[in-house]
């Protein structure tokens, strides 16, 4: 279980934020420098080298929405012009992708993050550039939400598995909807039929908190409160629920923790946006008061899940029933060990998750609950002050990556595994480095007093 500081505040971390800027901008620029485009996208390293991994190119808005973030953080031009060129040459064919459920993660890291900077008075003004980000926007939105399969009780965005598959990680992804629903967009179907983008994201937040995230009610025997399910399957011929599954994790029946912290911080970012909607917009589907229990409810399970199942620095392991795991005996009570023989830790669920600890902390003080509020706060603290330095953040000049000790498919066997070692480590991925990154922001704003970071500052 987490040991939260209580010493800890975000203007206590500042020294180490200066110093992870100092690196992340070596590593983009080494990035940007080196790395052959024509390869692919860069997905994870390999001996401290970024390599692509053909599945889906689901990482490249992060690797120029990195390059945002650094001028944001910095206001090193050069990292806004790395930014901007390479949305403009590269990102169209995301922005228009129907095979993915991705559009929240590639289109908002770069459109979006330029959007708001434009929109903060952080770029000249240019009402033209600001249509172009827009209606990446709005375009990503649509498609997005066309990924749709019906279900008695809603429906789901579906996964690249296809229609009977319903992924955790959407959760997060889902984002891009709101924006285009707060940019007046609708998604137009058959007929002119206009389809609501924030309809579509209330019933799909409905349906991963009803499969795939548990909560101690006796739904089956590894019902576990705030445990969840990489994937959630359903009959196509009549929509019914079938089984949890897994993908990335060791099982259905097993907490995949990079697919709980996107959990963490989908619905604790959703929450903050809920609040900015009018009662008028929510009315037809339920209400605020209902929606705001579903999505509280999956934010606090989720959360108090990862504070409960997490060594007491604040690092998982990669699956909380990753079969070798019970050999590291009382791993529950020590600090995460990157290095061990048996099971890998996964910094990416980290950075990930403690964004989702933080916000969700604000959102529970703003509804009057400090206790609660407390906690949050200082268990999300406490991983970003670990996540910050040694062993975890990488310091050489010879490893591209930001944040080490990632892992991106264990089943699979895609991680390098260092001469040596018996188990993964030492490695980065993109998605982590890039979350890591969007923390620090985080962090660095409020301890600076300057505008509060959402996702959808600038556009509603």
């Amino acid at each position: 279980m987490i040991t939260s500081r209580t010493d800890l505040t975000p203007s206590a971390l500042i020294p180490k934020l200066q110093r992870f800027w100092e690196l992340s901008g070596r590593k983009i620029l080494s990035i940007e420098q080196t790395y052959d485009k024509a390869n692919g996208t860069p997905v994870y390293t390999v001996a401290g080298k970024y390599s692509t991994r053909g599945w889906t190119e689901w990482t490249e808005g992060f690797v120029y929405g990195s390059a945002v973030l650094q001028f944001d953080a910095t206001n090193d031009s050069q990292f806004l012009e790395i930014a901007r060129r390479n949305t403009v040459e590269r990102m169209a064919s995301h922005v228009s992708h129907v095979g993915v459920h991705d559009h929240g993660f590639n289109n908002l890291s770069t459109y979006g993050n330029l959007l708001r900077l434009l929109r903060e008075g952080r770029l000249p003004a240019n009402e033209w550039e600001a249509e172009f980000y827009k209606l990446a926007i709005k375009t990503s939105a649509a498609v997005q939400a066309a990924r749709w399969s019906p279900i008695p009780d809603g429906g789901y965005i579906y996964s690249f598995n296809g229609p009977h598959s319903l992924f955790v990680d959407t959760v997060r992804s889902c984002r891009v909807l709101m924006a285009g629903h707060s940019l007046g967009h609708v998604l137009m179907g058959e007929g002119d039929k206009p389809i609501s983008l924030l309809q579509r994201t209330i019933q799909h937040l409905a349906a991963t908190a009803r499969y795939n995230i548990f909560y101690g009610e006796g739904r089956d025997t590894y019902d576990i409160r705030g445990r969840t399910a990489h994937e959630a399957v359903f009959n196509r011929n009549d929509g019914a629920f079938r089984c949890p599954n897994s993908q990335q994790g060791f099982s259905g029946f097993t907490t995949w923790t990079r697919g709980l912290a996107w959990a963490m911080v989908g619905y604790a970012e959703e929450l903050e946006f809920l609040a900015t909607l009018d009662d008028a917009e929510l009315e037809p589907f339920g209400g605020r008061a209902a929606i705001e229990a579903v999505w509280r409810k999956a934010a606090q399970a989720t959360c108090d899940f990862y504070i409960e199942h997490t060594p007491t620095c604040g690092i998982p392991y990669w699956d909380t029933g990753a079969p070798a795991i019970h050999r590291l005996d009382n791993y529950l009570n020590r600090r995460a060990d990157p290095y061990n023989e048996w099971e890998p830790v996964d910094s990416s669920a980290a950075a990930i998750g403690a964004q989702g600890l933080l916000r969700l902390g604000r959102y529970m003080n703003g509804v009057g609950e400090s206790e609660a509020g407390a906690r949050y706060l200082q268990a999300g603290l406490t991983v970003s002050d670990t996540l910050f330095t040694a062993p975890y953040l990488s310091e050489s000049d010879d490893h591209q990556g930001l944040v080490l000790h990632s892992i991106y498919h264990r089943p699979n066997g895609w991680d390098y595994v260092p001469p040596g070692s018996k188990i993964p480590n030492g490695e980065s991925s993109m998605w982590g480095d890039y979350h890591a990154r969007e923390l620090a922001l985080y962090l660095q704003r409020l301890a600076k007093n300057a505008p509060y970071y959402t996702f959808y500052s600038g556009i509603n």
